[in-house]
């Protein structure tokens, strides 16, 4: 199959022809600001890295690091544009991979399933490096007569690699939790992971940067600037970010535009309107329809 060497070709190719799609990217394509999308995303490390900012938690990674989005997680990678940087991420049609789920087997676990304490990330070992770069390799290198066929069955043998891994790891966390508590190593940016916390709790209020910086008991200079040194993005940057991520769960439960609107904490209406137009492409009613239907 075809790999690409743009995030948006093919996050772009994904969200076309409802599927799956690869990118191999390495520092010589800009990241993205703080985005969401209609898509799963698989993100593995290969190497160099520095920072990801998902949802509303900061990580530190490392190569061998791999990361998994849904479709409604806000994410920014920061501080790589110096950097060499190579990295895998496979874009992936929320829907494809559900019909390929059955009651014992559930594919989409890995982007639905968040242990507070453990979150996103998984480092994996020497052979299970190996093993997911053996998967890609071979994805690239079919092609001929049976070759879409040949994708998905290695595609879902992947997948199921991949949760594998995943439940495993979540499985083992509270004692890795615990070693990572007293060696020392637990994520750091304590004032940037409190911020992070509360404008999630409180995205449904009027959130403005004087408010914050008074909550928090900073200069509204100060704020942004340690906000934007540790995430990449800026404040007004993240909080819309977070609200159309929210927006797009809640209109996904059958919730009206105009409620969404208001648990979103967007007090006019056609600010919401303007402001999930532009991110997500279409409008909360179209939208609606599409997620519902």
């Amino acid at each position: 199959m075809l790999i690409f060497d743009s995030c948006q070709s093919a996050i772009q190719f994904c969200v076309d022809t409802g599927t799956f799609a690869i990118a191999r990217l390495y520092n010589n394509e800009k990241t993205m600001n703080i985005h969401i999308h209609d898509c799963y995303e698989v993100y593995f490390s290969i190497s160099g890295g520095r920072q990801f900012l998902i949802d509303n938690r900061m990580y530190e990674f490392q190569p061998g690091d791999i990361f998994f989005i849904n479709q409604f997680e806000s994410h920014y990678l920061s501080k790589i544009d110096q950097m060499s940087h190579m990295r895998v991420v496979i874009s992936i049609y929320p829907e494809f991979l559900k019909k390929f789920s059955t009651k014992q087997t559930d594919l989409n676990y890995c982007f639905t399933y968040r242990d507070p304490g453990w979150g996103h990330k998984l480092s994996l070992n020497g052979d299970e490096r190996n093993r997911f770069m053996y998967f890609i390799h071979k994805l690239s290198q079919e092609q001929g007569f049976g070759q879409d066929v040949l994708d998905q069955a290695v595609f879902l043998e992947l997948m199921t690699f991949l949760n594998r891994i995943f439940i495993l790891r979540c499985q083992q966390a509270p004692a890795l939790l615990q070693d990572e508590t007293r060696t020392g190593l637990r994520p750091r940016h304590r004032q940037i992971d409190e911020i992070l916390d509360y404008i999630n709790q409180h995205l449904a209020d009027n959130l403005t940067i004087p408010m914050l910086a008074s909550h928090f008991y900073f200069s509204s200079s100060y704020l942004c600037r340690i906000f934007k040194d540790a995430t990449g993005t800026t404040i007004n940057q993240y909080i819309t970010a977070k609200r159309i991520s929210r927006a797009k769960a809640l209109l996904a439960e059958e919730y009206s535009v105009a409620e969404t609107s208001m648990l979103c904490g967007y007090g006019d209406y056609s600010n919401f309107l303007k402001s999930f137009t532009k991110i997500v492409g279409v409008s909360p009613k179209k939208y609606a329809s599409f997620v519902r239907s």
